[in-house]
């Protein structure tokens, strides 16, 4: 075989891999590290507000997002497609992936450098996760591994979890469960007494409002990220209660 044909060969085969890449999304290039815990699972508060982990189905799937990716928490519930690349030692063979969900904030480190211990100080793109997650792509031994991920849909079971807490005069709403998009990104809610009330973001997925909805059946209208809008009617009853969770509708 002539250079010039092994050369149009080898340009048809970038071709044929350009597509597919495109066809399956655009990966983008970025670092992961992993955070011991007991059960090797991510299972504290974090920065989205979303408590107990395990107990909302995240679970060990969970990760923290440096600054730029974590935009001051607008992309909470976002899910990730992530897998190891580029390191023979570390990387898992097959290059295989994982869904993860952001749930955290990783802090910049400015004291350290951003190539060693400073992983999330700003612009650089990383991602924390568990244990557990991180030796589903990469060795346990690994410290820091380079990194491809994409945003993808979440494919959530349910509807949408509605946590309701606060006081009388501080009403608080934590959306959990989002399907397709993942993030909320305005909140309306409704009494039996009311018109629809614009909810303000208090951090994370933690949504509050100020109006007494006490003793009134509550309706939830979510828009997502890519502006799709689900109305959820009567979701919970007229005697609810503060600290009680109730499903919606799903995206």
């Amino acid at each position: 075989m002539g250079s010039l044909q092994a050369t149009l060969i080898f340009l048809i085969l970038l071709q044929v891999f350009n597509i597919t890449a495109t066809k399956d999304g655009e990966w983008k290039t970025a670092s992961a590290t992993y955070s011991k815990e007991t059960d090797g699972s991510i299972i504290t508060e974090g920065a989205c507000g979303y408590g107990d982990l395990h107990k909302i189905s995240y679970g060990k799937y969970s990760a923290g997002l440096s600054s730029i990716l974590f935009n001051r928490g607008s992309t909470c519930g976002a899910c990730y497609e992530l897998r190891c690349v580029d390191h023979i030692l570390w990387c898992l063979q097959g290059s295989p992936s994982i869904i993860l969900t952001a749930t955290d904030f990783c802090p910049p480190n400015f004291g350290l450098s951003a190539d060693y211990g400073g992983w999330c100080n700003f612009p650089k793109e990383h991602f924390e996760m568990s244990e557990a997650a991180f030796t589903e792509i990469a060795e346990r031994r690994a410290d820091f591994v380079p990194v491809q991920y994409r945003r993808v849909k979440c494919e959530r079971r349910g509807g949408l979890r509605f946590t309701v807490s606060g006081s009388s005069h501080f009403y608080q709403v934590l959306i959990t469960n989002v399907g397709s998009d993942g993030e909320a990104v305005a909140v309306k809610v409704k009494g039996s007494k009311t018109g629809w009330i614009p909810m303000a973001r208090n951090w994370g997925q933690i949504w509050q409002s100020n109006v007494n909805l006490r003793g009134q059946p509550l309706s939830f209208e979510v828009t997502s990220s890519s502006g799709r809008t689900i109305t959820s009617y009567n979701v919970a009853p007229a005697k609810w209660e503060f600290g009680q969770t109730f499903e919606g509708k799903q995206f």
